[in-house]
Formats: C-alpha cells, sequence, structure tokens
C-alpha cells in the first residue's frame, strides 16, 4: 500500500448516479462519494443549463453540509458555461447558451462561492465580462471556443489563465492560426486534460506533456454521474447519456464527459507519457491549486493495490 497526497479534481459533474447540474442540492451527497476516488478536493462543475440550477448549487454550497457529513470539500463551483461558441458546445444544450453580458454574471464571485467560469472569449462582452470576474476573484478559463489566437491572447491581457480540457471542444492547431491549444502549448497558460483514454489520442496527450510539464498540465477526470455506475443510461444536466466502455455519449456519440476517476486519468497519463508518479500525483494536487490561488494540502490518501497509479 503506497500513500500519496490527497487529489483535487477541479472539474466533476457528478458521481455516484447524481448529476450536479440536474440535482444540484445533492452537492454533499457527490462530495461524500469522492474519497473512495482519492479525492479529497473538488471544483463541483454546473455545465451551461437554466439558471435555477446555477442559484441552486450557490445556495447548496453556501448553506455547507448537513450534520456528521464527512468527504470531499467542494472549494468552490465551475460554471462551465453558458457563454460558450453555439459551434464549439460540444455536449451541451444549445437552447440554455447566452451572450456574455455583465448582467448574467451578476452576483458570481469567489465570495459567493463561483471559483470558476469557463467562457468562449470571441463573443460579444466576452472580454468586459471576463475583467469582472476576475476583478471578483474568479478564475477564468476560456473553453467550448473557436476563437482565433488574437482572440485568446486578448482574453489573457484580461485576466484569463486556464484552458478548460485542452483539444476538447474548441478550435484545432493550424500552422498559421495556433487558436487556444497553440496558445496554451506555446504559452503560459495552465490546461485541463482529461487523460481518460477515450478524450484524447496518446500522442496529443506526449505533446501536452512535452510542452507543459507538470506545473501548468492539470488532470481533470470531467467525471459525471456515470462514475461507479455500470455501462447503460444516464444523465448529463437535461439531456440523456449512454455510458459504454468507459464512455459517456449524447445519442448522436458526441463525448460527454467521463466515467473515470482521477485516478485512473492518472495511470493513463504515467502510461502515455512515461512520467513519474511524483509529477502526474502533482498534476491533481500542486498545479491545480496554484491555479486557483489556494495553499497545497496536508490530507493523503493510502492507495490500495486496485488503486495504485504504477
Amino acid at each position: 500500500m503506497t500513500t500519496h497526497p490527497g487529489l483535487v479534481d477541479i472539474q466533476v459533474n457528478g458521481a455516484a448516479g447524481i448529476d450536479l447540474t440536474a440535482e444540484p442540492h445533492r452537492l454533499w451527497e457527490v462530495a461524500a462519494a469522492l474519497p473512495a476516488y482519492g479525492v479529497v478536493g473538488f471544483v463541483p462543475t454546473v455545465i451551461t443549463s437554466d439558471p435555477a440550477a446555477r442559484a441552486t448549487a450557490m445556495a447548496t454550497l453556501a448553506a455547507g453540509p448537513p450534520a456528521g457529513w464527512s468527504g470531499a470539500e467542494p472549494l468552490g463551483l465551475h460554471f462551465e458555461g453558458p457563454m460558450i461558441a453555439p459551434s464549439r458546445k460540444g455536449a451541451h444544450p444549445t437552447h440554455w447558451l447566452r451572450p456574455a453580458s455583465p448582467e448574467l454574471v451578476d452576483g458570481w464571485s469567489r465570495e459567493a462561492g463561483v471559483l470558476m467560469v469557463t467562457i468562449a472569449p470571441e463573443l460579444r462582452g466576452a472580454l468586459e465580462v471576463i475583467e469582472l470576474l476576475v476583478a471578483r476573484g474568479v478564475v477564468v478559463s476560456v473553453g467550448h471556443t473557436a476563437a482565433t489566437t488574437a482572440e485568446i491572447a486578448a482574453a489573457v491581457d484580461a485576466g484569463a489563465t486556464y484552458v478548460t480540457h485542452l483539444g476538447n471542444a474548441m478550435a484545432p492547431l493550424l500552422p498559421r492560426e495556433p487558436g487556444p491549444v497553440g496558445a496554451a502549448l506555446g504559452g503560459d497558460l495552465r490546461a485541463g486534460l482529461i487523460v481518460d483514454g477515450h478524450h484524447l489520442d496518446p500522442l496529443f496527450v506526449r505533446t501536452a506533456w512535452r510542452a507543459l510539464g507538470p506545473d501548468r498540465f492539470v488532470s481533470v477526470s470531467d467525471t459525471t454521474a456515470a462514475l461507479g455506475l455500470p455501462d447503460g443510461p444516464a444523465r448529463l444536466g437535461d439531456q440523456d447519456v449512454v455510458v459504454s466502455a468507459g464512455t459517456v455519449r449524447l445519442h448522436d456519440g458526441t463525448l460527454a464527459g467521463s466515467a473515470a476517476s482521477l485516478l485512473d486519468c492518472l495511470r493513463v497519463l504515467v502510461a502515455q507519457t512515461g512520467c513519474s508518479v511524483a509529477d502526474a500525483v502533482a498534476t491533481a494536487t500542486t498545479t491545480p491549486l496554484a491555479l486557483l490561488g489556494l495553499p497545497p494540502r496536508e490530507e493523503t490518501i493510502e492507495l490500495t493495490d486496485e488503486m495504485e497509479l504504477a
């Protein structure tokens, strides 16, 4: 049995049959399920949805855990959308997409429990919204975006510091238009990657690892209600999805989050890049905490033979 620092997963859509967008009032139940997967801190993620889901998530977090509760600490909320590009929406429902506006983010602040927001910076008004959120202590990430290199640079100037699930739901890397992928690999942004063996080709993972290293590479699970469930039907927000062979997809085949734990992703990262276990663990401990402006955590986890990373 090996001891490692407790993991921090900054993109968790749900677990144990509970979807945080459809059932944000069950946030503390998801938190209670995560230590079984080595996670001691996480960022509950609400995707593009009815505004009531975001309001309920904020109220549930503010109310605190029920009596006698134990589990992974929710560090703050991640609102992934609704200010994202329709052409790069992925599994996000079109009818809930919204333009960027100061009115939409009224009340969103770190103090109110909103820790991170993913936005497409090319949307009209997005740069003003980025500046507002950053001034309120919110970590702004670019994602679900068709932004050009210049538009990404403008977002960084406005205060964006992260890229949501690099390589997925964004414009591709081109030689004269590197876009968000190039801005991450060749710039100073940190980037989250879903290394579950399905979202990214191993060559892309190795390329990103060599460019980013353990200080800018953030391992995220993007896990959903499917974590811990057998193959079959499940939910993501208000949409039906299918869990099959480790993937979560809409009925049209679009990837819709993962069924992997963060430990699963770290195992794949070690296998695909040959990196050390210590460096892999850093991508799910010190690196995401540094992104969020939080100090290192002291908790450790004991990995059983089934949980070992290498």
